[in-house]
């Protein structure tokens, strides 16, 4: 009888944190990306790390069509972002497939969301990287001085690297297993 009361509990618990995820985290998410056809291509889920921190987001890239640009996948980080605006996070994980690759500062990220729609793209994209930041927290990326036109060419070799390290190329990897 204890048993099945302490399994019945345990349940209990672990429905009330699924559903608190999904509602608090992934739902918001899920709906804005769902409002933008070009979506499709990318699905991401959000979720509270180990699904009890409130103030760490997981943004999960689950999957992305062969088709996908890179741009698909920021877009739909950047809605996701939007999503999030009303909420302050301390920390947003980025990962892929469940393992966590990279961090954006929670002030940041809600900046992402303030800004999308109304900065220029352009800009938002080439400045991502220097504001993403390693697992231990240090710069994943450098922030470039210097003339235009050197800035901007180093700040979008910067883009094509991240997403390589984020899932490009785990994509390759992937695919050269499926040969």
């Amino acid at each position: 009888m204890k048993k099945r009361i302490l399994i019945a509990a345990v349940a209990a618990c672990a429905l009330a944190l699924a559903g608190w995820n999904y509602v608090a985290a992934h739902r918001p998410v899920s709906e804005r990306l769902a409002q933008d056809a070009r979506n499709q291509k990318v699905s991401l889920w959000a979720y509270h790390r180990y699904g009890v921190m409130p103030s760490v987001l997981v943004i999960d890239l689950r999957r992305v069509d062969a088709d996908a640009a890179t741009v698909d996948v920021l877009r739909a980080l950047f809605q996701s972002a939007q999503s999030h605006k009303a909420r302050r996070f301390d920390k947003v994980l980025l990962a892929h497939r469940g393992t966590p690759k990279f961090s954006l500062d929670g002030a940041y990220y809600a900046q992402l969301g303030q800004e999308f729609g109304e900065q220029n793209p352009v800009y938002t994209i080439r400045t991502l990287p220097q504001n993403v930041r390693k697992l231990d927290g240090t710069p994943a990326y450098e922030t470039w001085t210097g003339g235009m036109l050197g800035v901007l060419s180093r700040q979008m070799e910067d883009v094509n690297q991240f997403a390589r390290d984020w899932f490009i190329a785990d994509l390759a990897k992937q695919e050269g297993a499926q040969r």
